[in-house]
């Protein structure tokens, strides 16, 4: 099941970037659409891509959110205690003394 979700999230999560990457920017920086609104300005309007493009984003990133919710309740029990203020003390051993060879 965690595995299952893991790969959702890698998926939801790469599909996010890529959109993020897709829209355009307002400082006319880091945007692949461009002035004219894209590669996609043939296909529908520059109103029409930003908001199919603002509506995939927040579905995907609240895909996002859950998804990361759900595999942090999930794992929260099979944490071991890794604590070293848990760990048993350990007593100090003496060093090893050399051994002289015998002739």
């Amino acid at each position: 099941m965690t595995t299952i979700l893991l790969i959702l999230f890698l998926l939801v999560t790469l599909a996010l970037i890529g959109v993020i990457l897709v829209q355009r920017s307002e400082g006319g920086g880091l945007g692949i659409g461009g002035s004219s609104g894209g590669g996609m300005g043939s296909i529908m309007g520059g109103r029409g891509t930003a908001n199919l493009l603002t509506r995939t984003t927040a579905i995907l990133g609240t895909l996002f959110f859950v998804l990361a919710l759900t595999l942090a309740l999930l794992d929260r029990g099979t944490a071991l205690n890794r604590s070293i203020l848990d760990a048993p003390a350990i007593a100090p051993t003496a060093p090893a003394l050399p051994t002289v060879p015998t002739n």
